[in-house]
């Protein structure tokens, strides 16, 4: 009765423990710099040779090695990379042969079960999916059940304690999932003396081999087989990879820029409006134009005479200049500005004025892409300005960017000054 007892106990608290393991994951991190599942349950069997003699030293007795045969199987919860959590499960015969007598000796390991820790000593990894080696080492408790007997006599039957197992062994990753494990374990039983004494020196070893299988997703790698180093390279390689091909995209982008930017801004038939303003292209020279490159049906009269600047016409000039101003980032010009530049247009036709506008910018972003905004902005105010009847030919537009600064850029105020279009008249 104590015996079923015992028994249903011990299966009662390893089911128990491994129940608490399965209710817990084990967060972990991985990817490409950030997190990711790594795979934390595995299972196993192996097969080996048990023994009365270890590496520790032996009695008088001799085991018979090739018929000395265990096998059994675990369960483990891999809690780090370096630390698992084991439940083993073995039974076997161990048979050996008194050194003065031909008797044999045969006991039985009926059924056996242990609870171990494994901690890995190292992790010898070429890449991040497969360890290639992984020595270890154990220990723990567990509780077993025994038979012995000495020829044909019977010493006792179904005798139950308690042992403690160690052992040391490795691991080879022979794929992402499955592992060889070959160890070598020494026992030592912990029960009644009458078993005791049926054990040489009151324990025994046990050489075996085995596979290991993971569980869980076939795409995620184990956890006792993760190499951080190898990892960190690998995603280095990865993300280098995307950067170069990214820089490669963006300068092939550039160069279109670049050209879309000399169609755009060029004038094929001189009359004054770039491409990309010009709404009638292919106008003959000659001909006069509005702010969007179409001929003029009338036009105003033109005064001959050059009359002098005075200071009231630099006044509307500057009034414009202080009043103008574009969408952000943009070469449209916002609303606000217009009743000035039409006092400029005015101008311009009244007294047979030319204007020049040299467009501007700080030298936030790139160079390319300022000289772009400069030379648009200029052109936009001039395509304004022909549209309330001033002579496109009068009408100057260029773009300097961010090289005629007039103030510091390392300020806000002054860069806010360095973005501006000059107009000059003459």
């Amino acid at each position: 009765m104590n015996s079923r007892i015992t028994k249903s106990t011990m299966l009662v608290a390893l089911l128990g423990l491994s129940s608490q393991l399965f209710a817990q994951e084990t967060p972990t991190t991985s990817g490409r710099f950030g997190k990711q599942s790594l795979r934390t349950w595995s299972i196993g069997a192996h097969g080996g040779i048990l023994s009365q003699n270890t590496f520790l030293g032996g009695g008088s007795v001799k085991a018979d090695e090739f018929k000395s045969i265990g096998y059994g199987a675990f369960i483990k919860k891999q809690i780090l990379p370096a630390l698992g959590l084991q439940a083993d499960f073995l039974r076997g015969e161990i048979k050996t042969l008194n050194t003065t007598s031909t008797i044999e000796q045969k006991n039985s390991i009926n059924w056996s079960g242990s609870l171990t820790a494994v901690l890995n000593i190292a992790n010898f990894s070429l890449n991040t999916e497969n360890a290639v080696l992984i020595p270890y080492i154990k220990a723990g408790a567990g509780y077993m059940s025994s038979d012995s007997q000495v020829g044909s006599t019977q010493v006792f039957s179904e005798r139950e304690g308690w042992y403690i197992p160690t052992g040391v062994g490795f691991k080879f990753g022979v794929s992402k999932g499955i592992n060889i494990d070959l160890g070598y374990d020494i026992n030592f039983i912990k029960s009644s003396p009458t078993v005791k004494s049926a054990y040489n020196e009151s324990r025994f070893s046990y050489a075996h081999a085995g596979l290991e299988f993971a569980l869980g997703n076939k795409e995620n790698s184990q956890l006792q087989n993760y190499s951080a180093v190898a990892d960190l390279r690998k995603q280095s390689a990865e993300e280098s990879a995307e950067l170069r091909k990214a820089l490669s995209t963006a300068e092939q982008n550039a160069a279109a820029d670049r050209a879309q930017y000399a169609k755009d801004l060029a004038d094929d038939d001189n009359d004054g409006v770039a491409n990309k303003f010009d709404k009638c292209p292919g106008s003959v020279s000659g001909t006069v134009v509005d702010g969007a490159g179409c001929p003029i049906k009338v036009q105003r009269e033109i005064i001959k005479e050059t009359r002098v600047i005075t200071e009231e016409d630099r006044k509307v000039v500057k009034d414009a200049i202080s009043n103008l101003e574009f969408d952000l980032g943009k070469s449209t010009i916002r609303s606000k500005s217009y009743s000035t530049l039409n006092r400029v247009a005015g101008l311009l036709v009244d007294k047979n004025f030319s204007l020049k506008l040299a467009g501007h910018t700080d030298n936030t972003g790139g160079r390319e892409l300022n000289l772009r905004l400069s030379k648009e902005r200029a052109e936009s105010v001039k395509a304004y300005l022909v549209s309330q009847g001033v002579n496109a030919s009068r009408v100057e537009a260029t773009g300097y960017g961010p090289d005629q600064p007039i103030s510091t850029n390392k300020t806000a105020a002054g860069r806010q000054e360095n973005r501006r279009v000059e107009f000059t008249l003459y």
